[in-house]
Order: C-alpha cells, then sequence, then structure tokens
C-alpha cells in the first residue's frame, strides 16, 4: 500500500504535491519522494521517512515545473530501510520517464528474466516499481514512430504493458516534453481518482490521486475514478486525453481499502469509506447478536480511529453504551503498517493507553476494524484487562485473514496470519479474549457494496484464498514467503 499524487498546474506544482502527499501519509511511512517536470527537465527529491521530515526549503526550491508527482510508500517489496527503494524511479529512455506506483506486481520473477534477457534493460534494485517503469519504457520505446511522441503510441504501449505485467498497479509518471500519464490495473485493485478545475489563466488543472481528499482539499471537482485498464494522458498545458487499453477490464476494489486503508473522509470507485464503515458496523452487530445471545455486555469499545465508525453503529444496533476507553497518541504511526512484529508490539502500547476508569468492573467489547497478525489485539486484550474489564470480547469488522495479501499489503506470510489454519475459539484464546466475533465474508461484501451498482464484486483474497490477478498458486505463495524471510 502506497499513496501517489499527479498534478498538471498552471502553477508552481512543488508546494501542491506536498501538501497532497500530507494527506496521503496514512498509506505510507517509510520514504516519500517528489519529482517535477519543468520543460524537458526534472527535478526529483527522495528521503525516508515521513513527509513533514523529509523536505527542506532548499528541496522545495529545487523542485521547479508546473507538473509532477508524489509518492509515499509502505514497503511490500524490496527493504524499507532502502533509501533507493523510494520512489519515484527514472529511466533515461525514451525521452526520460519518471513513474510512482502503487500495488504488487506478481509475475516479477518472468519480468526480470525477459528484462535483463530480452529487453537489455538493467535494474538497480529489487522493486517491483522499477520493474513497472521499464516495461512501460521498453514497450513506449518499442512503438515509437516518426519524430514525435504521439498520444496513440502511449495508449499502444500501456495496452502493451497490461499484456505483460500481472498484479495490482495504479501508476503516474511524468514523459520529459509530454506531460502526465496514468493508468490503473485492468482489475482496479489499487485506487486512482480524477479532478480538475480552472486555473488563474484559464487553463484546464488536473489531478490525479490515490484518493478523493486529495482532490476536495485542493479544490478540485471530483470527475471519476480511473476506469480499470484505462489510461489518462494530460498535456502540460492542460489537454487531457484517455483510453481503455485493456482487452477485458473488471473493476473488482480491493476490500481492505473500505476497512482500513483509506481514510474515511475519502470515497473511491463511488463508495464513501465512511458510510461503508458504518454498514460494516451494522452487519457486525446483527451477526454479534446471533453469535452472543446472552452475553452480557455492559459497553462498546472502539480501538481508534478506523474502527470508531463501526463500533458506533454495533453499540446504536445492539443498545448498548459506546465508550472511549482506549486514546490515542496520534505522534505514533499506524501500528499495521510498522515493519516488523518488534516494532509493532513496542509501538502499541505507546500509541493506546487504556483508562481504567472506563473497563473497571465492566463486560467490554471491543470492535477493531480487523485482526491480521493478532500482535496489537492481544496486547490491547491485556490493556484491557489490566484496567480492570470483568471479560472481554473482540469484535473484528472484517472477517479472519486467512491467507496472504499479494496486490500491495505487507501480509506476505501464511505463519504469520493469527487466523491461518485456526478456529475462531482457537484465536480467542491466542489473544486471552473471552469471545471473538468476526464478520463474515458474506457480511462484509454486502455492507460495502450496498447503494450502489458500480462496483458488484471485489478483491478479498485474503479472506478467501482466492486470487483474481496473476498466477498465484501455491508455488508462488511459498516463493513470496521465503523470499520475505530471507
Amino acid at each position: 500500500m502506497c499513496g501517489i499524487v499527479g498534478i498538471v498546474s498552471s502553477e508552481p506544482v512543488n508546494q501542491q504535491i506536498y501538501d497532497s502527499l500530507l494527506l496521503l501519509q496514512h498509506r505510507g511511512q517509510d520514504s516519500t519522494g517528489i519529482a517535477t517536470l519543468d520543460g524537458d527537465f526534472f527535478h526529483m527529491v527522495k528521503a525516508k521517512g515521513q513527509v513533514r521530515e523529509a523536505y527542506r526549503t532548499r528541496d522545495m526550491r529545487s523542485l521547479l515545473g508546473n507538473v509532477g508527482l508524489g509518492h509515499v510508500r509502505y514497503a511490500t517489496r524490496g527493504s524499507a530501510a532502502a533509501e533507493e527503494e523510494a520512489q519515484p524511479f527514472y529511466v533515461g529512455a525514451p525521452y526520460g520517464i519518471i513513474l510512482v506506483h502503487n500495488g504488487n506486481l506478481t509475475n516479477t520473477r518472468e519480468l526480470t528474466a525477459d528484462l535483463y534477457n530480452v529487453d537489455r534493460r538493467h535494474l538497480n534494485t529489487h522493486s517491483d516499481t522499477e520493474l513497472l517503469l521499464n516495461v512501460l519504457a521498453n514497450e513506449l520505446q518499442a512503438g515509437i514512430t516518426g519524430l514525435s511522441l504521439d498520444k496513440k503510441q502511449v495508449f499502444d504501449a500501456v495496452s502493451r504493458v497490461h499484456e505483460r505485467v500481472e498484479g495490482s498497479y495504479a501508476a503516474i509518471a511524468l514523459i520529459a516534453g509530454h506531460g502526465l500519464l496514468a493508468f490503473r490495473d485492468p482489475y482496479g485493485i489499487r485506487p486512482l481518482v480524477l479532478g480538475k478545475r480552472s486555473g488563474a489563466n484559464g487553463q484546464d488543472e488536473w489531478v490525479v490521486a490515490s484518493e478523493s481528499l486529495v482532490l476536495e482539499s485542493g479544490g478540485y471537482e471530483i470527475v471519476r475514478d480511473v476506469e480499470p485498464g484505462e489510461a489518462i494522458l494530460i498535456s502540460p498545458d492542460g489537454w487531457m486525453y484517455s483510453q481503455q487499453c485493456a482487452k477485458n477490464p473488471r473493476l473488482v476494489p480491493c476490500a481492505f481499502e473500505y476497512i482500513y486503508l483509506a481514510r474515511p473522509d475519502s470515497v473511491l470507485d463511488g463508495i464513501s469509506v465512511y458510510d461503508a464503515r458504518l454498514r460494516l458496523g451494522d452487519v457486525l452487530a446483527e451477526e454479534i447478536a446471533e453469535q452472543l445471545e446472552g452475553v452480557e455486555i455492559d459497553v462498546v469499545m472502539p480501538i481508534p480511529d478506523s474502527a470508531r465508525p463501526s463500533a458506533m453503529q454495533v453499540a446504536q444496533k445492539l443498545g448498548i453504551e459506546y465508550r472511549e476507553g482506549f486514546f490515542k497518541n496520534r505522534y505514533v504511526g499506524r501500528t499495521f503498517i510498522m515493519p516488523g512484529q518488534a516494532v509493532r508490539k513496542k509501538s502499541v502500547r505507546q500509541k493506546l493507553n487504556a483508562m481504567s476508569t472506563e473497563f473497571k468492573g465492566k463486560n467490554v467489547l471491543i470492535v477493531d476494524d480487523s485482526i491480521v497478525r493478532g500482535t496489537t489485539s492481544r496486547e490491547i486484550v491485556e490493556m484491557a484487562r489490566s484496567a480492570g474489564a470483568k471479560s472481554v470480547i473482540f469484535a473484528s469488522a472484517a472477517p479472519p485473514v486467512v491467507s496472504p495479501h499479494v496486490y500491495g499489503i505487507n501480509m506476505p506470510s501464511r505463519a504469520e496470519l493469527i487466523a491461518h489454519g485456526r478456529e475462531p475459539s482457537e484465536i480467542a484464546e491466542a489473544l486471552g479474549a473471552d469471545h471473538l466475533i468476526y464478520l463474515s465474508v458474506e457480511g462484509m461484501n454486502r455492507a460495502i457494496m450496498a447503494g450502489q451498482d458500480r462496483v458488484t464484486e471485489l478483491e478479498q483474497s485474503c479472506f478467501t484464498g482466492e486470487y483474481i490477478a496473476g498466477s498465484v498458486d501455491a508455488e508462488y505463495l511459498a516463493w513470496v514467503e521465503a523470499t520475505q524471510e530471507s
């Protein structure tokens, strides 16, 4: 999971991209990068860490130009500690291309071999973003005829990228002298939203970003979501062209975007993230009432922040008092996307504090957005008991995570997933909870997709073990686990 943004403006874009990345910081905390296009010249700054700490005044002054892109990284491929794997990535030909990418490619072994042995291209990192960039550059180079680059050649190149690349990818690229290119994988697994506004000189200004909140904050009108398989080309002077570049596109957005990843004030593929989380709480309440009939519950408490809408709905639907018993230190990052179990475990106690007056002598129902490794959940149950809870019931507003997520979320190893190969009663015991309730897969689908007809299916492989994009089989999953462990 990463956050990406690209802007074509009538004014310098450096500050606009910086502000956009601040809004996308929740999508990645490992590193960040900004690149701008000034005529035929690129300017780029990359650094480890979060946006506020990464850029200095001298960096911003060096980012000249009215076209640019930015990235915040959460490492799912390569090393989180390696600064050279921070995005954007650059190749010098054809013309010069800089690219950022949100997602995960699943045929990296085959692409790497082809790039070395057939395309004669050099890779300098283990990043699949560098792979994607080189595939795009190679296909663009192969399709250029005549003295200039036209939009047909660009769209044809993206079509060939779709034929070669498997997995999930929402990508934004700058092509020197030609503007901004954005495209989305044929399943639309990772989000990408298009916005437009009128500049001071009357020129159309454009933005593409991972989440709609970037558009709203910048005063852009939300035009639409980039379609699965579609490519959008925007010239430096604000002309926008688009074309469907995939043979059989099919919209299957990632369920985890609505459960946890996206900010609640975003709308992705026509679905309000906040409303989806409220509905997840409604359905979870129904299933709690059915499975825990006769179990005494005094209060419902959320794990802040992403579980709060669901927890509020659970309390309302069950007619139980809603209380805030856990208080969050907002200067600690999201524990789900922190690298390493030891770091996650330590950060839970730094991030959350349980107020004993809300727990003492009470039967507490704790609602979280999901349970992945169980590290955070186990610590939370211990904190509730230490604060004096009489009993602890734990509820997840997502189904059990039983399989690795290979499309851009760091859930690579089945051994790390607490629900893999375990029954809910066994998981409850491992967490130290008196009872454990998971939302069903059917309930999740019903909640997220209610009230609209644009999205009719979700990418939910981590809940079902069924993978829609790429040749993901037992051998591939074993290879992913082995490379993560090495």
